[in-house]
């Protein structure tokens, strides 16, 4: 089949989904947005809708702009749709039995030599090409959030990836106008590696009472010239996801560097996963 991208199918239409369909329709591409329902799916537009709203009454968009990009974002609540598309992101709940569950449905919608990236965080990216009759056509195309103020895309290739499966999507990256870095398919990959052990010890600071989250977050503004502070960047990420990806982690790594602390644990039992629920370090 030819390489060429021109419809971009994206599976999820959560915040990270519904921002790379924003991203890909900027670009120019068509993307068809499905999720578990089309109402599902449409509530991801909306909020691209919402947020290109403000971009343009800041004067930072054109109305007709807007309305171009929009009008590219399909949506539909049945991966079947996936049979017209010319590459598929995935970008469901950091879960390994239901990704790979979704993998298996994609690679059955989606026609043969069309690639199939994940934006999993922290998930195999050979687990999930397993899943699937084309194990070198998956990849791991890692966005950061949120996704169209952040610049960093994580390019991983599985073990069966092939050479040209890693071109397109270099060259998609590109076309997104974001910067890409390589990485192997050990769990974290780079970002999360390094990053989820600094958010795990800022919870462990909190937890034996080290100091308040403010003066934690404070402390690393400061003092390590960080834009945000570790506990307010994990509202922002979700407690969840950062709790799924340390277990992920601690699970095939096997090093306690990477054991949960129990606040955390307890505050995703709570039900306090930051910004998406309205609490989580901070109240929002």
């Amino acid at each position: 089949m030819s390489n060429v991208v021109e419809t971009v199918g994206i599976l999820g239409a959560g915040q990270m989904g519904s921002g790379i369909a924003e991203v890909a329709a900027q670009s120019g591409l068509a993307v068809v947005l499905v999720d578990v329902s089309q109402a599902v799916a449409e509530k991801g537009r909306s909020r691209i809708a919402a947020g290109l709203a403000k971009q343009v009454e800041r004067g930072k968009m054109a109305g007709t702009e807007r309305d171009a990009l929009l009008e590219r974002i399909r949506t539909a609540g049945d991966m079947g749709e996936f049979g017209q598309v010319d590459y598929v992101v995935e970008a469901a709940t950091e879960d390994q039995a239901l990704k790979r569950e979704i993998f298996r449905n994609i690679d059955r919608a989606a026609r043969p030599g069309v690639v199939l990236a994940t934006n999993t965080s922290s998930i195999s990216v050979t687990l999930l090409g397993a899943a699937t009759s084309r194990p070198e056509k998956v990849i791991g195309l890692h966005f950061m959030n949120p996704v169209p103020r952040m610049r960093l895309v994580e390019v991983v290739r599985g073990l069966t990836t092939d050479d040209q499966t890693f071109a397109v999507t270099l060259d998609l990256v590109a076309r997104f106008g974001k910067t890409p870095v390589t990485s192997r398919d050990i769990p974290g990959f780079i970002v999360n590696r390094i990053l989820l052990p600094l958010i795990n010890e800022a919870v462990y600071a909190l937890y034996e009472g080290l100091g308040t989250a403010q003066d934690i977050d404070q402390a690393a503004k400061l003092g390590l010239n960080h834009p945000m502070g570790p506990l307010e960047l994990a509202d922002l990420i979700g407690l969840d996801t950062c709790l799924a990806i340390l277990e992920v982690m601690h699970r095939e790594l096997g090093e306690d560097k990477y054991r949960p602390c129990p606040l955390l644990r307890q505050y995703v039992a709570a039900g306090w996963f930051g910004r998406k629920t309205g609490r989580g370090f901070y109240p929002y």
